[in-house]
């Protein structure tokens, strides 16, 4: 059994940026200053309601299936 000596990140901290990328790329008519100006995923469900006029329900559902309990 192989042992990992590293410290677990921050899970916030460490999916932050990374979020930031995948959120570009899934969701293109999203700008840079958009995405950083995003602080958590009610945020995300708004902006994505907003940018391609669907409901809050389907919203939440495409981001609930992006994050999949990853913070923003």
């Amino acid at each position: 059994m192989t042992t990992n000596n590293q410290p677990t990140p921050n899970t916030s901290q460490a999916s932050g940026p990374r979020m930031r990328d995948e959120i570009a790329a899934k969701w293109g008519k999203f700008t840079t200053q958009e995405i950083a100006d995003l602080k958590n995923n009610s945020d995300l469900v708004a902006q994505v309601q907003s940018k391609y006029q669907l409901d809050n329900a389907q919203a939440q559902r495409d981001v609930d299936a992006f994050a999949k309990g990853r913070l923003l």
